[in-house]
Order: structure tokens, then C-alpha cells, then sequence
């Protein structure tokens, strides 16, 4: 590769072949002496390339047409802002000498260009220059040809290492190689003719440094600690130590090998390790941390397999031994003996202490003592001192000189953690010591027997009732003479208590809802005093009982009822406890309203009342008593406002009032006999008014209108009527009586409140007015004003009788619906038929006279004809 330096940054001559393959190496370019630092770097003809060393390579096969050849390096500095060019010219190169074929001169073969990769020995002794191998280009034989190389080692760290002679291509190092720290280089090496053609692609060729064992194994850790309890089985793992190799892995100069060199204290051996994992086992099988707490081991490694040219570094090792509780606690002593005054109370009378030979502060050798005999009524304790792990025995009962003038008691002791049977340790037994402790006698005050006496005292109890007695004894003399009691000033000043006797009375009236005594009890403090001045003191308890005082009441009184009759539920209270409350027994005390009301139990405090049967409808005051569990009664006047409604916000409230049992009528009975009245009269009006008339007409005038039409309210949907043909019975205007033809008879239907047609035996199934007359053919005949007064009086007197009759025995108590003719819903299976029975199925007549009736009729004929 020819480089004209002076003209680096301007133009630049490579002499090259005519045809070039792809991937051929032109010539180099020292792109630094143009541009120190280029960040960018490219050609301007693709068919080339250029790298980062100044190496220019074809992309492609080229062939130069011409004699000359020019493209343009453009190198860039992109934080500097700087930009150059290089021109480089491809000349063809002149022949030194004939050849066949151009393309004999370009066929290259590989065998000495790519040598296998050179080996150079760790710590080398020389002598240096050594060689280490030769690269040759097989095209030396057509062309003269110089060899250089770059890269680590030669031109970059570890500069001068190696070096590669020009001429012959031999290889050379200046000086020995760490493989630690340099364990391979890889460097090019480059072959070119004079010119600057470089015939041969750049070589990469690897010098490997063969490893030396010059490098001991060394222990991860300065010191290894473990620890293991005592008395485990051998084979149990203690830990690992690990150690590592700086040469070469996979290698005899790596592979380690552990063994143990010594072990203090130098008994013996209590461990073993395992040689290619460093794994230490327990190897004695009676490790004792009582004989020996902690072992030190001096621990070696070695490399080469454990040979002994090896080499070999030591590390130590310390494990200590853990305690187990495999020694039981013993007393130091077997008996003691101690002395304590009578009726001191929390005193520490003895100390006791034992031996264990576990390691100390740990659960193995924690003293737990016990009193497994002679402290029945518990008035000693014993505890542990954690400081001294002692046993403290304190009195926490006052003991009586005068019940036993000494007490013997068995102490024993165990460990807070639970005994192991050592291989070496003897069966468990364990430890016992007994403790004679002298009661000496002292001067005591009296004492209350019992020291708390409970008084049940009934409440509301009379002031002054004797309710009990509470007495002191001397404990010297065994009686109550010369001992006076007194009453403590406390919050519960109930009772008072007679100075020489000691009985015990009320001084207030005990009552569980007044003050203080909501709380129902209250302790006193008595105080009994000897000829001496001793004193003692005791507690009575007064305990209030529950009495039956409160009479049970009904909470609400005032309900109202509907027409469904629907239980009311009544609910009693009674401000008295157990037993004197529930369950209540409900009664109702007036017999006439028994008769007609009952009374259901539904829980202990509650019950249901409801009618027997059907009732007027009114106002009902009944006296209802409630009797408690204490056979408290209590009585109470329910108000039950039994209405005509749905819901009880609809009703109101009635001028009438069944109190007593007698029924008084009230407005709307009132009413519905006078209607009932004028009904009768317009009935004989329409007699009076058929028999003076003679024919019946078809014509009605306008005015009969108001005549035939009785206003009511809308009936519920009835069946689709067909056809209508309304057929008046006479067409005078004073008379109002009409009958509905019905093809087979003419009838007067009178209908009960319900709908309910009044049946009788004449007529069959309706009643008929009249005679019937049957014809030929089965049709049936009708006479011309054949009704009389006297029929038309003998077939309404007796029904309106029964009326008036009914209107105390109706089921429904509906008196005023009998007679206002409130049309509702009929409902399923009514037999009073709709509206469509009226309807002549036998005529088709003209029905133009009811476009001439009043307004009043029109609502009706739109519901009758079919439009």
C-alpha cells in the first residue's frame, strides 16, 4: 500500500489489479494524519469501503474500464464540526514479468497464510527474544512481499510484547507472559508488496499462554466458625469450608483436595472432612460440651490433586459445641428449715439453690421449682430468681400459730427446657428437698368467721328488719366475749350493726331502682376490737333481691281494625326481674265481650286478640287483665276502633261505641231504612201505574227519562252485550216501575248488597213476579197489567221484612251497602248476571228512540248498543 503523506488529506494512489473480487483488501489509508478523532467515516463509491484502521476493501467485484479509478474518503468530527476528504486514485499496476492468465496470479491457497494458533509457556525462562511462530503468504513466490502485524501486544497494551520480522514472518516475544493476567492475544498480521498491494486478507492469528501451576489454592474466609449441638450422631453435617485456584480451571493446577492437619485440644479426633468438597462431619459419637466446648482445626489445601508437589495453603476452623439439657438440676441441699411469724402476708422466708451442669443462662440449666407437697390451702409460693437461679419460697397466706405451730413442705426441681437422655447421662430422677418452716406465735386481733358474709335482703324491705348477724371470735380464747363492732364510713350506708350482739339491720328501703342501689349489692366493711384495742376486720355483703313491686301493663292500648280482622298483637312490661316477670297470662275480665273476643298466646310477654266471629262495626273498650309470674295483676283497658277500611289511615273515628255490648244504630242503618222506605213506595207507585195503563208502548218520550233511570255509581266490566233492545213496560210519565223481559219470563230482580239475587221456590231459580203462561211451542205468554196491588203488596212486605230482619245478621255487618246500591266489582261467580242479561237475544228492533233521551241516559246507551 503506497500512502503519499504529504498529500494525506488531498490524494492518495493505490497501484491495484484491473480486476478486483469482492472483499479484496486495497490498500490502507492513515486516516490520522488527516483526522486526529473521526466519528464518521464513508466513501463515496459503494462498490467500497473503508474501516476504522484505514482499511479499504471492495464490496464487490470491480473492474477498472479505464486506466484510472478515483472516489473520495469523507471523514467527519461531529462535536469538533470538522470535515475532510481524501481522494484515492486506483491505478492499474504494471506486469513485472509474463504470466499465462491474469487470473492464475489471483488464485491464492491457504496453507501457510493460516497457521493454528501459536502457544507460548506461562513465566517462560527464555531466552528472549523467543520464538514463538511464522506466518507466510504462499504468493512470495510471485512477489516480494513484507509482513507486519498490530494489535495487543504489538502495538497496543502490553506494547512490545511481540514483534513480527518483515521479511521472513517469524513471530517473537520480548519477555515472559502472566497468563493470570494476560491469558490470550490476538493479533492481525498483514502481507503486502512494496507498492502497498496487499495480496492476502488480514490474518487474525491467537498467541495462547500455556497455564503453569503458579498459583497455591487460598480459603474464601480467614477463619471458619460452626457450631453443633452436643451429643449429635456422627455423620451430621458441621459446615463446608471452600478455597479457590487462580490458574487455569479444569485443570490439574485447580483441582483441590482438603484434609484436616491438627485439632486442638489434641484428644480424640472429633471430626472428619470430606477431601473434594471441604463438607466437615461429626466423626466422635459422645460430643460433650460439658468435657469440651469448642474444637480448632488447622485445615489444609492443595492443589494438583492433593499431590505432594502440589501446592498448598492451611486456613483454620473453630466449632463450638452447643448445650443440650442432658444434665438434670440437683439441691444443694436435701432438708432446710426456716421460721416465719403468724399472719404475715408476702414475706420471703427461704432461699434455696441447686446445681446443673448445662451451660449457665441457657433453658438447659433455667431452675423451675415447684411445691409438690404440704402447701394444700396454697398459702406459700415459690419462685425463680433469673439472677441467681434461686429459689425464693415467700408466704402469700397468713399462716395461724393456733391451726399449727409448723408446716413441712416437699420443694422440687426441673429446667425450662426439656431433659435429653445423653448416651453418657444416667436415667432421669428428680431432685426433692423438703422445707420445715416454725409458725411463731404473736398477739392477734379478733377475726370474722366467715371473713365475707353475704346477706340477701328482699327489696323494699320494712327499716329496722333484722337481716342477719355477724360476729368476731378472739383467736387466743376461741369465743366473742369483750369484742365490740362498728361500721366503717363507706359509700353504702344500708345497714347498721348493733355494737355488742353484731346483728345486722336496714336502715334504709332497699329498693334496686332508687340511687346507689341500681348496682343491687354492696360490700361493707365491719370492724370487731378486743378488750385490747386488737382489731379485725370483715365484709358483709348485701345483696338485694328482686321483688315483685311493678304491676304489668300493657304498652299500647289504642288500635284500630279493618274490615279483615286482623290480630292485634298486645305486649306487656313489667319493670320486675326474674322470677316476678314473664311469662304473663292475659285475660279479659268483662263476659259479654268475652263472648265475642278471644285472646292467643304468641310468646311469655305478648298475645293476639281477634273477634270470635262477625262483629258491628264501632269502637270496643275491653278490659284486659295481665297477670306476672309473681301472681302480680295488672289491668288494662284495650281501645279497638273496629272500622270499615282497607288500611287503618282511611278510618276515622265513629259516632258509635261498643262499650257494653249493646248496639246502637248509627246513621248509615238510619239512612238505609229510609231508602228502604222510599223503595217500597216507588214499587207501589209502578203497581199503581202498570195496572192503569192497559197496553205497553214502544214510544218513550224525553220525559219519561228522568223517570226510568236510577242513578248509580259504575258497575265493574261485565260481559260484551251484543245486541240491546231495552223494552219499556208502559209509557206514562207519573209512573217509574219498569221489569226487563228476558225472553222466557218477565221478572223483578231485587239484589243484595253483595249481588245476590233472594231465591225462593216460586219461579224456580229467580224470583218471579207473576204466573207464568205457557203457549204452544213452549213459548211463554204474559197478560197485560196482570200484577195487582195486593200481588205487588204480597211479594215486597215480606222481602223488605227480611231486609230490616238482616240488618242486624249480615256476616258482612254491610247494612248500608244493602240499600245505597254501591255497585263494586261483582266478582268471579256472582250470580247476579251483567248488565247483557237485559238483552232481547229474540228481537232485532230499532233502537232510534234513545237518541231523543236526556244526556243523563246517553252514558248508558253508549255502553248498550255496539257501535
Amino acid at each position: 500500500v503506497l500512502s503519499l503523506c504529504c498529500e494525506a488529506c488531498k490524494k492518495v494512489i493505490f497501484h491495484v489489479p484491473s480486476e478486483l473480487e469482492a472483499d479484496t483488501l486495497v490498500g490502507r489509508v492513515d486516516l490520522k494524519e488527516c483526522l486526529q478523532s473521526a466519528d464518521f467515516i464513508s466513501s463515496s463509491d459503494g462498490n467500497f469501503k473503508i474501516l476504522e484502521d484505514g482499511s479499504v476493501y471492495t464490496t464487490s467485484a470491480v473492474s477498472l474500464s479505464a486506466e484510472k479509478k478515483t472516489f473520495s474518503i469523507l471523514l467527519k468530527d461531529i462535536q469538533e464540526h470538522v470535515q475532510k476528504k481524501i481522494h484515492v486514485s486506483l491505478v492499474e499496476e504494471e506486469k513485472k514479468k509474463t504470466r499465462h492468465a491474469r487470473d492464475t496470479v489471483l488464485k491464492r491457497t491457504k496453507r501457510r497464510w493460516g497457521p493454528i494458533p501459536s502457544v507460548m509457556i506461562e513465566n517462560s525462562l527464555g531466552p528472549f527474544p523467543l520464538q514463538i511462530q511464522q506466518v507466510q503468504s504462499d504468493t512470495a513466490q510471485n512477489y516480494t512481499i513484507y509482513y507486519s502485524a498490530s494489535g495487543p501486544g504489538i502495538d497496543q497494551d502490553p506494547k512490545g510484547l511481540f514483534y513480527i520480522e518483515r521479511e521472513t514472518g517469524n513471530i517473537f516475544a520480548t519477555r515472559a507472559v502472566d497468563r493470570e493476567q494476560y491469558p490470550s492475544f490476538q493479533i492481525i498480521c498483514f502481507a503486502t508488496t512494496p507498492d502497498g498491494y496487499s495480496p492476502e486478507v488480514p490474518l487474525v492469528h491467537t498467541i495462547r499462554i500455556e497455564d503453569d501451576n503458579d498459583n497455591a489454592p487460598y480459603f474464601t474466609q480467614d477463619l471458619f466458625e460452626f457450631s453443633v449441638l452436643e451429643n449429635s450422631k456422627p455423620g451430621v453435617v458441621v459446615g463446608r469450608v471452600t478455597a479457590e485456584d487462580r490458574d487455569e480451571p479444569y485443570t490439574l493446577h485447580t483441582t483441590l483436595k482438603y484434609r484436616i492437619v491438627s485439632q486442638n485440644p489434641p484428644v480424640t479426633p472429633a471430626f472428619s472432612i470430606h477431601g473434594d468438597t471441604g463438607v466437615i462431619s461429626v466423626l466422635l459419637p459422645q460430643l460433650d460440651r460439658e468435657m469440651v466446648s469448642r474444637y480448632t482445626m488447622l485445615v489444609e489445601v492443595r492443589d494438583m490433586a492433593g499431590q505432594p508437589f502440589g501446592l498448598c495453603t492451611t486456613g483454620t476452623v473453630v466449632i463450638r459445641i452447643e448445650d443440650t439439657n442432658d444434665n438434670a438440676p440437683s439441691f444443694k441441699q436435701s432438708q432446710y428449715e426456716t421460721r416465719v411469724e403468724e399472719n404475715r402476708v408476702n414475706v420471703e422466708i427461704l432461699r434455696v439453690s441447686v446445681v446443673d451442669l448445662d451451660e449457665p443462662g441457657s433453658p438447659g440449666s433455667g431452675a423451675v421449682y415447684e411445691i409438690i407437697r404440704g402447701n394444700d390451702d396454697r398459702s406459700f409460693e415459690i419462685t425463680t430468681d433469673k439472677n441467681t437461679n434461686e429459689g425464693v419460697l415467700c408466704v402469700v397466706k397468713g399462716l395461724d400459730y393456733e391451726s399449727a405451730k409448723q408446716r413441712i413442705l416437699v420443694i422440687a426441681v426441673n429446667n425450662e427446657a426439656p431433659y435429653m437422655l445423653a448416651p453418657h447421662s444416667q436415667q432421669l430422677s428428680q431432685s426433692t428437698s423438703s422445707v420445715t418452716v416454725h409458725v411463731l406465735d404473736v398477739d392477734e386481733g379478733p377475726v370474722f368467721k366467715p371473713c365475707l358474709l353475704r346477706i340477701d335482703v328482699k327489696e323494699c324491705e320494712d327499716i329496722g328488719t333484722n337481716i342477719g348477724r355477724y360476729i368476731a371470735e378472739d383467736p387466743e380464747t376461741g369465743n366473742s366475749e369483750g369484742i365490740c363492732y362498728r361500721i366503717q364510713p363507706g359509700r353504702c350506708n344500708w345497714i347498721s350493726i348493733d355494737e355488742k350482739s353484731g346483728e345486722v339491720r336496714t336502715i334504709k328501703v332497699l329498693d334496686r331502682d332508687v340511687g346507689e342501689m341500681r348496682r343491687g349489692q354492696c360490700n361493707i366493711t365491719v370492724l370487731a376490737i378486743d378488750r385490747n384495742g386488737k382489731t379485725g376486720t370483715g365484709t358483709i355483703q348485701v345483696v338485694i333481691q328482686p321483688g315483685n313491686k311493678n304491676y304489668p301493663r300493657i304498652t299500647k292500648t289504642d288500635y284500630i281494625m279493618c274490615r279483615d280482622r286482623k290480630p292485634i298483637c298486645l305486649t306487656a312490661q313489667d319493670g320486675d326481674e326474674s322470677p316476678y316477670s314473664t311469662p304473663f297470662v292475659y285475660r279479659i275480665t268483662d263476659r259479654s265481650l268475652a263472648s265475642s273476643w278471644k285472646i292467643t298466646r304468641h310468646n311469655d310477654n305478648s298475645v293476639y286478640l281477634s273477634p270470635k266471629g262477625d262483629i258491628p262495626f264501632g269502637i270496643y273498650d275491653i278490659p284486659v287483665s295481665v297477670t306476672d309470674n309473681g301472681g302480680k295483676v295488672g289491668e288494662n283497658y284495650i281501645k279497638v276502633n273496629y272500622c270499615d277500611c282497607v288500611t287503618p289511615t282511611e278510618c276515622t273515628d265513629r259516632p258509635y261505641v261498643y262499650g257494653t255490648g249493646n248496639v246502637t244504630l248509627g246513621v248509615w242503618a238510619i239512612l238505609a231504612m229510609i231508602l228502604g222506605s222510599l223503595l217500597l213506595l216507588l214499587i207501589l207507585i209502578t203497581i199503581c201505574g202498570c195496572c192503569g195503563s192497559g197496553v205497553m208502548h214502544r214510544h218513550v218520550t224525553d220525559d219519561c227519562a228522568n223517570h226510568n233511570l236510577i242513578i248509580s255509581n259504575t258497575e265493574a266490566p261485565g260481559e260484551e252485550v251484543m245486541d240491546h233492545n231495552i223494552i219499556p213496560l208502559q209509557n206514562t210519565c207519573d209512573q217509574g216501575g219498569y221489569g226487563i223481559k228476558t225472553g222466557d219470563q218477565q221478572t223483578f230482580e231485587m239484589v243484595k248488597g253483595r249481588g245476590h239475587t233472594l231465591e225462593s221456590v216460586k219461579g224456580g231459580g229467580h224470583q218471579t213476579l207473576g204466573s207464568v203462561k205457557e203457549g204452544g211451542g213452549g213459548q211463554t205468554m204474559m197478560d197485560t197489567c196482570r200484577y195487582s196491588y195486593s200481588e205487588w203488596h204480597n211479594f215486597t212486605h215480606p222481602r223488605l221484612g227480611e231486609k230490616v230482619h238482616l240488618c242486624r245478621q249480615d256476616e258482612e255487618q254491610k247494612h248500608s251497602e244493602d240499600y245505597l246500591l254501591s255497585y263494586n266489582y261483582e266478582g268471579k261467580g256472582s250470580l247476579a248476571g251483567s248488565v247483557g242479561c237485559c238483552s232481547d237475544q229474540h228481537e232485532e228492533e230499532a233502537l232510534d228512540f234513545l237518541d231523543q233521551l236526556e244526556p243523563k241516559f246517553r252514558t248508558l246507551a253508549e255502553t248498550c248498543v255496539k257501535r
